[in-house]
């Protein structure tokens, strides 16, 4: 399952995968190579039918400084012109692919954060099921300070998980947000210690999502996805739709079974 990758990493602990943003050096921040890298990273765990849940952090003292500014300057050179602004226009669209990887990904994905988290950070963590924080995480969507429009996912997605008025106050001042105002708006469930807290509960609670129904939980997370922009009742009708797929399976048996002998299911995902 590993790939060769440069600037990221990838590891399958038993039915968990852990995947690590690799540039400490340069407090993580996005180049060039990291966008097919973590595309391709969530492809292969999305598709790894031992994997359950995966976990996303950064290796270092950051989780991620956003865009390498630096490293991408080739994206902001060129002529003025119709046909540069459309290449332009698909090259942002194929990098939005790689963060719809993760929130698309069938195995709900659990983000450790600690130190920076700004910008294309920021965008990377909206994408994932879950947030955890260490006490020194600082969140930031940054662009506005550089001249840009957040567009590899925040603006999307960072509203339906704080609400419009945190959003938009984020997006607007490009200001920074600490562990615990992150906590009261919701951006992240809980705030620990440090950096090896923060992860040391992220893989305990992977392992808690990888101990349960394995085609449930993948299908309470489509569910939940696609019922975002529904309404009840079409959400009503697509988890009635979902669900009857489920109810004749192993799995339903095993656990009506273990709760009769009075012992911990085994759900082999069938």
């Amino acid at each position: 399952m590993p790939g060769n990758y440069t600037v990221i990493s990838l590891e399958k602990k038993d039915r968990v995968a852990e995947v690590f943003l690799n540039r400490p050096e340069k407090s993580n921040a996005m180049n060039p190579p990291f966008w097919p890298e973590i595309r391709d990273a969530f492809e292969k765990v999305n598709a790894d039918p031992e994997i359950r849940a995966a976990i996303i952090a950064g290796n270092g003292k950051h989780f991620s400084a956003g865009l390498d500014l630096v490293a991408s300057a080739s994206i902001f050179k060129g002529s003025e012109g119709s046909a540069e602004l459309d290449s332009l226009y698909q090259m942002v669209m194929e990098i939005q692919e790689s963060f719809n990887a993760i929130e698309e990904c069938r195995k709900p994905v659990i983000a450790a954060i600690h130190g920076v988290c700004i910008g294309g950070g920021l965008d990377l963590a909206a994408a994932c099921d879950i947030r955890l924080a260490s006490k020194d995480a600082r969140f930031s969507l940054r662009e506005v300070r550089v001249g840009m429009i957040a567009d590899v996912g925040s603006l999307n997605r960072i509203p339906r998980i704080i609400g419009e008025g945190h959003a938009r106050e984020l997006a607007f001042t490009g200001k920074d947000l600490d562990a615990e105002r992150a906590l009261r708006i919701g951006l992240v469930n809980e705030i620990y210690p440090d950096r090896d807290s923060c992860l040391a509960a992220a893989r305990a609670m992977a392992g808690e999502i990888a101990e349960a129904a394995p085609l449930a939980v993948q299908g309470a997370k489509q569910v939940m996805n696609y019922c975002r922009d529904k309404s009840i009742r079409d959400g009503l009708d697509y988890v009635a739709a979902r669900n009857s797929l489920l109810l004749k399976s192993a799995d339903v048996f095993e656990a009506a079974a273990a709760f009769i002998q009075k012992r911990k299911p085994e759900f082999k995902g069938r």
